[in-house]
Parts: structure tokens; C-alpha cells; sequence
């Protein structure tokens, strides 16, 4: 006979999730939950649960190999860390736009490293983008947004390592992220500091199931720059690099 209702322990049992994502989920609302006693513990309903657990798998399950991105027509699996090209202003968000907005609507956590003009288009972009609310996607933390991730190596690493283990709280979930270099080099000591970040930043993107597109304004960055760009990204000789310069 199944039960009226399960307790916090059953329902991260019947996900597959720890505890401490049970409470999330319900806390945010994703989650429906009752509160009972005097104690004021959790309760769920089977239902519910189950709901929540196909919501999840259908989210997974977008591609027949897992979930996946599509970057200027190219499927992209996760675990991949990437840099764009561009030498225009419509260039920039040529793929990073669609990339967003796509993961967005998915329901996938985003984050947006961007500042000033670079991030105006991203936003007048995602605004205009059908089926998207942008007001509530940065309301509820589905798309992050900030000038950068720290200062040096260490600080941005860390901001990574906290952020997508917060973001793997559903199952099935792809996590993408883009930068805007220019705006990125702005909060770190140094531009030798900022490049020397990008090829640390492999080890992260290897352990957590993210597709991190790196914007390069061509414009902006003089060729020993880009070559050390282009050196700190060794997933880019695996895709076709004619699709990654806009």
C-alpha cells in the first residue's frame, strides 16, 4: 500500500538525492511539502515526489545520449570548456545568446559573466527571447549574473566549485556558463592572471556536467593573449573551429 506521505528520508531515497536537496527543493517551492506536529516536519506526497522525479528525467532525457547543448548547430556534451571568437557587436552573442536562452527554458541553470555593453546585449537578447521570463529566471538564481568570478586563480575557482555544486541539485541537470573575457578581465589582478585562471579552469569543467563557452572580443585582446587563449581551451581542437569564430 503506498503511503499518504513520505518523510524527508523516503523521498531522498525514492530521488536519488541527499537530504540536504530534499529541503532545498522544498524551501524553493519546486518541491510541494507539508508541514506536520509540533515540530514542523517535512511531508510529501508520493505523487508529488514522482512528479518531480519525471520532471527531472525528462529535462535529462532531451537527447538520447543525456543532456546535451547545441552551439551554431554543433551538439555539445557536457564536461567541455570552450572559447568563442568574435569581432563584432552582433557577433557576440551570435551563439552564446541561443546558448543561454535554450539551457534557460530547459529549465538548466545559467550563469553570465558579463558587465557594461556586453552584458546590455545579453540582456536585450534573453528579454526578447519567446517563452523566456528573465525577471524570474534572476529572481529565482536559474540564470546567475556577475562582472566575474573573482580575482585571482584561487577566488575563482573556489566561485566555481561552490557554484556548481549548488546548481547539481536536480538530476539530469546541464549546467552552462559564459564569459565575457573583456568584462572578466576587469575583476582580476591582471591579465596574466585572468589566462592563467582559464587553463585552471579544465580541471573544474572535467568533474562537473557543464558546457562553459569563453568569449573572446578579438577586438580587445592582442594576439599573444588570444594565442594563450586559444592554448588554455584543448577542447576546442575536438570540435569543428570554424563554428566557434562569429
Amino acid at each position: 500500500m503506498t503511503p499518504e506521505f513520505l518523510s524527508t528520508s523516503q523521498a531522498a531515497e525514492l530521488l536519488r538525492a541527499s537530504e540536504a536537496s530534499i529541503r532545498r527543493w522544498s524551501d524553493r517551492g519546486e518541491l510541494p511539502v507539508q508541514r506536520v506536529g509540533r515540530r514542523r516536519e517535512r511531508r510529501f506526497r508520493p505523487a508529488d515526489v514522482e512528479r518531480f522525479r519525471q520532471v527531472g528525467q525528462e529535462a535529462g532525457a532531451r537527447s538520447a545520449d543525456g543532456p546535451q547543448a547545441v552551439i551554431g548547430g554543433v551538439a555539445v556534451e557536457p564536461f567541455t570548456h570552450l572559447a568563442v571568437f568574435y569581432d563584432s557587436d552582433a557577433g557576440r552573442i551570435r551563439m552564446s545568446g541561443p546558448f543561454l536562452a535554450q539551457g534557460l527554458l530547459l529549465g538548466q541553470p545559467c550563469f553570465l559573466m558579463a558587465a557594461g555593453e556586453e552584458l546590455d546585449s545579453y540582456l536585450e537578447h534573453l528579454s526578447a527571447t519567446p517563452g523566456l521570463d528573465l525577471k524570474e529566471a534572476m529572481r529565482s538564481g536559474l540564470l546567475v549574473v556577475a562582472d566575474g568570478p573573482g580575482q585571482t586563480i584561487a577566488e575563482a575557482l573556489d566561485f566555481w566549485e561552490r557554484s556548481f555544486w549548488q546548481a547539481l541539485d536536480r538530476p539530469g541537470v546541464l549546467i552552462r556558463a559564459v564569459g565575457e573575457m573583456a568584462s572578466e578581465r576587469t575583476t582580476f589582478v591582471s591579465e596574466a592572471e585572468m589566462l592563467a585562471y582559464e587553463a585552471a579552469l579544465n580541471l573544474s569543467t572535467k568533474r562537473f556536467p557543464c558546457v562553459v563557452l569563453c568569449q573572446y572580443d578579438v577586438r580587445r585582446f592582442d594576439g599573444p593573449a588570444l594565442l594563450s587563449a586559444l592554448r588554455a581551451h584543448p577542447d576546442l581542437l575536438q570540435r569543428p573551429l570554424r563554428t566557434l569564430f562569429t
